[in-house]
């Protein structure tokens, strides 16, 4: 048997199909759940943010392609309780403001049950290094195909000059975004998970203005619209270490009785003589 060894680059690196994952069964609020989690030597990060009455998971092109990964591999999971979490050390602060992130969990409506204080003892019990019970292979057989025909769509529709016939959504049984028990929870049954993660997935594709992003509708109703939203930006980590010394240099020299909303706005302006004094090279690791 060979010694113990970190993972390697390469398998750090990877979003594509047979992805390695930890699972952890944990009890919470009465109920057994299975936890899939990121492996520590995962590159990935994330962040999350509300902003414009709506919730963001905020990320780089390799984020959004692991994200993809584990929204289409959750909708064909069978166990019930299963979801997946997105928590330490896989998120940073945001980009804008370096506030803390919340833990990012992705349910099966059809399968999992995640109230508020169940979310609160999982993450707890995560928190506290709740065991895995060893590694699986997140499968995601069908998503390649299903991109290579929906890219092949959109550059159809974009020679043509025209767009294909409306189709109906995914039946929305079941879905949300909603920010409960300290996370943020990304909840939607199958056919809704595959079309998140095709959407997300393809992130990048077309990014304008140094950044892409997708709406994820949890409802089709006509009155509710981008009940949350992926956000990828491919300098992101650059992006969250200008925004982490942009709030110290604020938080420095903040005038007393300043409200919370003044602080981040101030944040946001210093960011940019932050950046443009030059940062060290961002080693990914």
């Amino acid at each position: 048997m060979r010694g113990r060894k970190g993972p390697r680059p390469g398998a750090a690196a990877r979003a594509g199909d047979g992805l390695k994952l930890h699972r952890r069964p944990v009890r919470a609020d009465g109920r057994d759940y299975n936890v899939i989690t990121l492996r520590p030597g995962s590159r990935a990060r994330f962040s999350t943010n509300r902003f414009h009455e709506t919730w963001h998971i905020l990320s780089d092109v390799h984020g959004a392609r692991l994200l993809g990964r584990l929204l289409w591999g959750l909708s064909f999971q069978r166990l019930p309780g299963t979801a997946v979490v997105i928590d330490r050390p896989h998120l940073d602060p945001n980009p804008f403001d370096a506030e803390p992130a919340d833990p990012i969990v992705l349910v099966p409506a059809h399968l999992t049950t995640l109230k508020r204080q169940g979310v609160r003892e999982l993450l707890r019990r995560l928190a506290a290094r709740a065991p895995s019970a060893g590694t699986v292979r997140w499968h995601t057989w069908g998503l390649d195909a299903e991109l290579t025909r929906t890219r092949e769509r959109v550059r159809e529709c974009r020679e043509l000059r025209r767009w294909p016939a409306w189709e109906p959504p995914a039946a929305d049984h079941g879905a949300a975004v909603e920010r409960i028990g300290g996370a943020l929870v990304f909840r939607a049954p199958p056919a809704r998970l595959r079309e998140w993660a095709v959407d997300v997935a393809m992130l990048g594709d077309d990014a304008r203005h140094g950044m892409d992003y997708v709406y994820l509708e949890a409802s089709d109703s006509p009155l509710r619209w981008g009940d949350g939203e992926v956000q990828i930006f491919p300098d992101f980590r650059r992006r969250v270490a200008v925004a982490g010394i942009a709030r110290r240099e604020v938080l420095a020299d903040l005038p007393e009785g300043s409200a919370p909303a003044d602080v981040n706005a101030r944040i946001w302006r210093h960011n940019t003589a932050v950046r443009a004094r030059g940062l060290p090279r961002i080693v990914r690791g």
